[in-house]
């Protein structure tokens, strides 16, 4: 109890009171309380994938696979801040009122930093998308917003998951074996975890309920003593998902007991169960299946993280114990929604500039679909309660006062047996008036998380034949169309390309969603999202969704002709890249190249840019991808504005790996391209190519 030891001594000498039973109790999520060594209860289970989740009034930002469509490291962190913030303020007010349950404590497991490699994955929705630069940037902004820059203490603490090589189905996740080769194990599935646990000093991860290469994930020496420990230097605490650990002797099989699997899981790194099948690690001790300095290891490791959140501490001691309850779901952080949303937003389509719309010439407009005025569509999964939120409607309905607005779902979200009437009062609303918004895609009843309500992963990319048979019969009143589109995953929306003039890609935008499509309706905001993942024409393109090989699979992979490549997004101005320029133009190991280029605002509009690098090896002995990202920012410009852009390639970045997994410079050639995207004939502006070696 004494703060100026340190943690370490503090907790060896906590540890050190406790009787077996005590401690077998803490290494459980809801841990109880010890009063005779003053530790109150704790539960280290609670959620803030894109707000702070489950415990009731929060900012809700837009889902996490949203806050990579906007490309913006910077602004993660701020969201990131601002939802520690509300973590601190909601804890605070819940431990006054005697409330330790769980949802309010200050242990996240947030973020999911999985890839996104098949676009059926329910869950990709929480992820940062299919790229593992991207995601690792974008989580290490995530997880240093949430954890502060305190020398001593963690404002919250962040959780990387799911370790490792985990991304669906979730039908199967309890007992699925996910094979993966070693170059595709560090060269897609690790990367972001390393960079977390290097850069971000991460403190937890969580376990995936899948064997990797025969092993479960949440009791395998390879990733969690060898490659998280051992390689990475990790020092925080791991934590199994929700079950894990009956899994290994229930479902995976590979221990025949529950003592057998708390004892190996445990032994292999394993410190908390979200779970309960730790209650049988006092069996274990006794069989001699591990010692109980096992236990005090893991234990030591769980006290830890208590006391860097400062909660043995006195609240003066800790900065950011003064948080108050005003802070939660306040003005300040509403804003920062608004502005998270408007950015999430990626323009796919703009034929002939029909948007920006110009408020004074609408006097009619038909507002039609299943989503239009569906709360659950702004919020994705693992979401909070926001106290104002604006669907699609509500936001419009309020942007333009002196319109008159016909209301028209049109159909259900899914349901094909909706009745005729429907389908007529939406043509009939489309033909009178100026201009239709038409709200269509999915929800969280159609992906998300195994056991969560609703549908898990999609069979198909295509919208739900409802809705098609409604935008079909709606197009054919040869009104103007804004299709709105919703979702976490690719879509297969070819038809609407081929036939509707604007196409706007939403995402889940959070409590700001209605205020955000207003404004880029509108043109007071000039849409500058990217797309985090590929949208293919259909799934029959994609390898079975079973198969963990990344060959055919992410743009860095895929051969076959996209509907939208990863990376694209139109603006209503125009960008030109010139005056290309790399140097050195021959590097070795250890060493830099700087790559820069001017970028221009060629239009008339004020605008955001996200500005991508990517790197092809075009010499390499052993398979390599396409191309991959190996910079990227985002920058804003007035009109005609030029800036000159700099990126920094590190030697190391164009690495490649070996059929045993490592990572080897090899001395050859390396093409780069810098620009608004990738080399494919969407990309708008121009793209610079250029080439420097690497030298023995």
């Amino acid at each position: 109890m004494d703060p100026d030891q340190p943690i370490e001594v503090r907790v060896e000498d906590l540890v050190s009171r406790m009787t077996l039973e005590e401690k077998v109790l803490q290494m459980m999520a809801d841990a109880p309380a010890i009063e005779r060594l003053s530790v109150p209860a704790y539960h280290w289970w609670n959620e803030c994938l894109h707000g702070v989740g489950r415990a009731g009034l929060a900012t809700v930002f837009p889902q996490a696979i949203g806050l990579a469509a906007t490309w913006d490291r910077k602004l993660l962190c701020k969201v990131a801040q601002a939802i520690a913030t509300e973590a601190r303020a909601k804890h605070h007010h819940a431990v006054c009122a005697g409330n330790r349950r769980r949802y309010f404590g200050l242990t996240f497991w947030t973020p999911n930093i999985n890839i996104f490699r098949d676009p059926r994955w329910g869950r990709g929705q929480e992820t940062y998308g299919e790229d593992p630069y991207l995601t690792a940037r974008l989580g290490v902004e995530f997880v240093k917003g949430l954890q502060g820059n305190d020398p001593k203490y963690l404002k919250v603490s962040a959780c990387a998951k799911h370790y490792a090589v985990h991304s669906g189905p979730e039908e199967m996740r309890h007992g699925f074996d996910a094979q993966v080769s070693p170059r595709d194990l560090w060269e897609t599935y690790l990367p972001a975890f390393e960079a977390l646990v290097r850069e971000a000093g991460v403190a937890s991860i969580m376990g995936a309920y899948n064997r990797t290469n025969g092993e479960p994930c949440c009791a395998s020496p390879q990733l969690l003593q060898e490659i998280l420990r051992r390689q990475w230097g990790f020092a925080g605490y791991f934590v199994s998902d929700c079950g894990a650990i009956d899994d290994i002797f229930t479902h995976h099989k590979t221990a025949p007991t529950p003592a057998a699997a708390a004892a190996v899981a445990v032994k292999a790194g394993c410190d908390l169960n979200c779970g309960d099948t730790y209650v049988h690690l006092v069996e274990a001790v006794k069989l001699g299946l591990l010692q109980e300095e096992d236990l005090d290891r893991s234990l030591q490791r769980l006290f830890s993280t208590r006391m860097r959140l400062g909660l043995f501490d006195p609240p003066e001691r800790v900065p950011y114990a003064g948080i108050s309850y005003e802070a939660n779901d306040c003005p300040e952080h509403a804003r920062l929604a608004i502005k998270a949303a408007r950015e999430c937003i990626v323009l796919l389509k703009n034929q002939n500039n029909l948007l920006p719309l110009c408020a004074a010439a609408i006097h009619t407009m038909a507002v039609i679909g299943p989503v239009a005025n569906d709360l659950d569509v702004l919020l994705g999964n693992y979401h909070g309660q926001p106290s104002a939120p604006a669907t699609f409607l509500e936001g419009i309905r309020k942007a333009l006062p002196k319109a008159r607005l016909l209301h028209v779902p049109g159909c259900r979200l899914s349901d094909s047996h909706e009745t005729a009437n429907w389908l007529d009062g939406a043509v009939q609303a489309a033909q009178r008036s100026d201009v239709v918004i038409m709200c269509l895609g999915l929800s969280p009843l159609l992906e998300g998380e195994e056991g969560h309500g609703g549908s898990a992963d999609r069979s198909r990319l295509d919208l739900p034949e409802v809705q098609m048979r409604l935008l079909k019969a709606v197009h054919k009143s040869g009104k103007p169309i804004v299709l709105v589109l919703t979702g976490g995953s690719a879509l297969d929306v070819a038809w609407a390309e081929e036939n509707v003039p604007a196409i706007l890609l939403c995402w889940y935008p959070g409590q700001a969603a209605g205020t955000a499509l207003a404004d880029v309706l509108l043109g007071k905001y000039n849409p500058a999202g990217r797309l985090p993942v590929t949208f293919y024409r259909s799934v029959d393109q994609l390898p079975p969704f079973e198969d963990y090989r990344m060959r055919g699979r992410t743009y860095r992979f895929f051969e076959g002709r996209v509907l939208y490549p990863f990376g694209f997004g139109l603006s209503y101005t125009r960008f030109s890249y010139g005056n290309l320029e790399i140097h050195p133009t021959e590097v070795s190991s250890g060493g830099k190249v700087w790559v820069s280029a001017d970028v221009t605002n060629a239009g008339s509009v004020a605008g955001d840019e996200v500005v991508q690098v990517y790197v092809t090896d075009v010499q390499a002995s052993v398979p390599v991808p396409l191309r991959q990202l190996a910079g990227f920012a985002r920058f804003s410009f007035a009109p005609g504005q030029k800036r000159r852009v700099t990126f920094v390639l590190n030697a190391e970045q164009m690495a490649c790996v070996g059929d045993d997994g490592r990572r080897m410079i090899e001395p050859g050639y390396f093409e780069v391209t810098v620009g608004g995207g990738q080399t494919h004939e969407k990309t708008v502006g121009n793209v610079l190519v250029g080439r420097f070696a690497v030298r023995e």
